[in-house]
């Protein structure tokens, strides 16, 4: 008898192919999951989604920004029709002339594609144009009707349809072009880049999760009105970064100001108000439609629209509450003083000077200097001069001694000297 007796299993003949064999452990290898995790890029991109915006991810080849976006139309069930956009002829976006029985009577229509026809038999879906930056000039103008008016020759898509699309940075994309400025206006910029710790844990088979965010309904007009509210302050108060074309090539294929660009940004902060978003996540979509610039400017802006009314505070000095932020708390101060400034009146002069002796009680003595020496200059001949005054002239008298000092100093080692404050 042999030492060794083969099973029934083992004589059984396995009659598949090594081909077949393959593709169970490719299966296997792609059998991932998901979990909710925070993610700012992934956030940025589903609220602009959620919006109805146009997005368009950059970054460098292998990054992720095609599974990023085939894992975001599975989460939102959304069916995917990917595009590659440098592979088409300006016709395949225009539409294609169909010439029919009597053109001098009904004209020659435009035909869609397919692609587009099956994205309005479906009613919904996820329309990805990948490779944008190898589109050539004539593509990216035959493009721009389909991102602002969802148009592709006399076809519309309809409202459930999303448009994301995805580039390389010219250096790095084969035969890449720049973007036309009047295609990169049309949307909304996001630098993909990866997280090492979100890389190796999908590549355990756990990816993070795309949702879309959850609107508070009781939010919604509040929102409206904060959004309207911080971009036409923001815009009242720097006109000219209403429209403001970049010079540099470069820039003019990313985000920069636009009257189209500052209505998605009014959007967004309303969704992201809504939502409850992050400011990590609105500052990624802010500085992804209108630039870094004035993005940055605008962020800072929204800080202050938080900040009380000087009026309220000239009413009533002992009740204001000062913010605890030096820049803000400075704005306070340097917001009433320009009140009384506008309309000077001793009640309203003696307040400011109240409000400013609870700012030194209460924080840095130094935030009151500059307001303290511009309200003095504002004293009228007939107007006393109140005890609190005693209480700040020690702190602007050592601030200057400060200063002084200070610019000695700088003097002696031949450096600029410091400015008065």
């Amino acid at each position: 008898m042999p030492a060794y007796a083969p099973s029934a299993e083992t004589l059984a003949p396995d009659h598949r192919s090594q081909l077949d064999v393959a593709g169970e452990l490719t299966a296997l290898l792609r059998d991932t999951t998901t979990e909710p995790r925070p993610d700012t890029q992934l956030e940025a991109l589903t609220l602009a989604v959620a919006a109805d915006l146009p997005v368009l991810l950059w970054g460098e080849p292998g990054i992720g920004k095609t599974a990023a976006l085939t894992q975001l139309a599975e989460s939102l069930d959304l069916p995917l029709t990917t595009v590659i956009a440098s592979v088409h002829e300006p016709s395949d976006f225009s539409g294609l002339p169909v010439v029919g029985d009597d053109p001098a009577e009904q004209g020659v229509p435009m035909a869609p594609p397919d692609w587009a026809v099956r994205l309005v038999r479906a009613g919904r879906g996820l329309l990805f144009l990948d490779e944008l930056s190898t589109a050539p000039p004539a593509v990216q103008a035959a493009l721009l009707r389909l991102v602002l008016e969802r148009r592709i020759g006399a076809l519309k898509l309809p409202p459930g349809v999303r448009i994301v699309a995805a580039a390389n940075p010219r250096a790095s994309a084969a035969d890449g072009w720049e973007l036309s400025p009047p295609l990169a206006n049309r949307f909304v910029h996001l630098q993909w880049i990866h997280d090492h710790e979100v890389v190796v844990r999908g590549l355990g088979g756990t990816w993070p999760r795309a949702t879309l965010p959850r609107l508070d309904p009781e939010r919604l007009p509040q929102a409206v009105v904060f959004a309207r509210r911080a971009v036409c302050a923001f815009l009242t108060a720097r006109p000219k970064l209403v429209h403001q074309l970049p010079t540099n090539e470069t820039r003019r294929g990313g985000a920069w100001p636009s009257p189209r660009s500052w209505d998605m940004t009014l959007s967004l902060i309303a969704f992201a108000t809504a939502a409850g978003s992050a400011k990590e996540v609105l500052s990624l979509l802010v500085r992804g439609t209108v630039g870094d610039g004035p993005g940055l400017e605008l962020l800072a802006s929204l800080d202050r629209l938080d900040l009380p009314d000087p009026e309220e505070v000239l009413a009533d000095p002992a009740g204001a509450v000062l913010p605890e932020r030096g820049d803000l708390r400075q704005a306070v101060l340097d917001a009433v003083v320009a009140a009384v400034r506008k309309r000077p009146e001793k009640s309203r002069w003696d307040a400011a000077w109240a409000l400013l002796v609870r700012a030194v009680q209460t924080g840095a003595p130094d935030l009151v200097v500059v307001p303290a020496t511009t309200l003095a200059s504002l004293r009228r001949a007939d107007w006393e001069v109140p005890e609190s005054i005693e209480r700040l002239a020690g702190v602007v008298t050592l601030s200057r001694r400060a200063d002084d000092a200070a610019n000695r100093t700088a003097a002696r080692a031949g450096l600029p000297a410091r400015a008065g404050r």
